[in-house]
């Protein structure tokens, strides 16, 4: 598969400070890339590096193998960026009419219509946007950034202040984006969100990348060989601190009839699941537990802090 994003080596200085420190990640075309971090720890710096709204101190960044300092290339990105841009007094065809004017799209009339209904807006479409909701904009915010049919968009806390059910609306319609083959760049805090929608993610920290890869790969790695059981009945504590006594086991939680541990290399789960029915106690399910994005997210930051 190609790549649609490329960087290497991106280093980033302002005013004396280190913003970016040799950043480099890959995104294929067709991924949904989740770029994660706190704040100020160069997200946003990087996302300007991309639209081409700064210049990288050092380091090289490529569009779909094309330079990125060329303007006839960043044609092929769209964006939303945490602050919406659109013009409230106007209605959301005639936002998204101008900005098509800017793009030179033909047959201009036609794709608003598409778009519209893309993003569910389309019988709402002669309203001014200062009527909308918060979740309305964003998804305009998104037709307007897809208006030039871009192959990359670059989202910057696309659901940031959006309610649960128009958190839900645009996630299905960047899905949607996904499927028809467009490649996302998606920085969020919304960590739960990235779990859901992003194949592939990467975390930076004070400028350096500290995490980055498939994010079931990801998951798997670090979920320290968890396991949970989900039992019929309750174990009895005298079973349970016989567990406990069994080499490599380590006993994280146990909640009615749910327990989950983790086990060493001498103690597989075959073992576990032996010793329980040994014991009387009927296995319903078990399973190895991968780590949420949230707990690979909490787990690398802590690691990186100082002290």
């Amino acid at each position: 598969m190609s790549n649609a994003i490329t960087l290497e080596d991106v280093s980033k200085k302002l005013g004396g400070r280190q913003i970016l420190n040799k950043v480099s990640f890959t995104i294929e075309t067709g991924d949904i890339f989740g770029y994660l971090g706190p704040n100020g720890a160069g997200k946003t710096t990087t996302i300007r590096i991309l639209l081409g709204l700064m210049l990288p101190t050092a380091g090289r960044i490529s569009l779909l193998g094309k330079n990125i300092n060329i303007d006839e290339n960043r044609r092929h990105v769209g964006f939303v960026l945490e602050t919406d841009g659109l013009y409230d007094q106007m209605s959301a065809q005639d936002n998204l009419a101008f900005y098509g004017k800017l793009y030179g799209i033909t047959r201009s009339a036609e794709r608003i219509q598409e778009i519209l209904s893309l993003v569910r807006l389309k019988d709402r479409a002669k309203d001014k946007v200062a009527a909308y909701s918060k979740g309305m904009r964003q998804r305009l915010a998104l037709a307007r950034a897809m208006i030039h049919d871009p192959e990359i968009l670059v989202l910057d806390e696309p659901t940031a202040g959006v309610d649960p059910t128009g958190q839900v609306e645009v996630r299905q319609i960047i899905l949607d984006m996904a499927a028809r083959g467009k490649t996302i760049f998606f920085s969020s805090h919304n960590l739960d969100e990235v779990q859901r929608i992003c194949n592939r993610i990467a975390l930076i920290n004070r400028g350096v990348i500290q995490l980055y890869g498939e994010t079931e790969q990801l998951q798997r790695q670090m979920s320290k060989s968890e396991v949970l059981l989900e039992t019929s009945a309750a174990i009895p504590e005298t079973v349970l601190n016989e567990l406990r006594g069994l080499p490599g086991i380590n006993i994280i939680e146990v909640e009615d009839r749910t327990i989950r541990l983790s086990s060493g290399d001498n103690t597989g789960i075959p073992d576990i699941i032996e010793f329980l029915v040994k014991k009387n106690i009927r296995i319903e399910q078990a399973k190895r537990r991968e780590a949420s994005v949230e707990e690979i997210y909490t787990s690398i930051l802590k690691e990186v802090e100082p002290g």
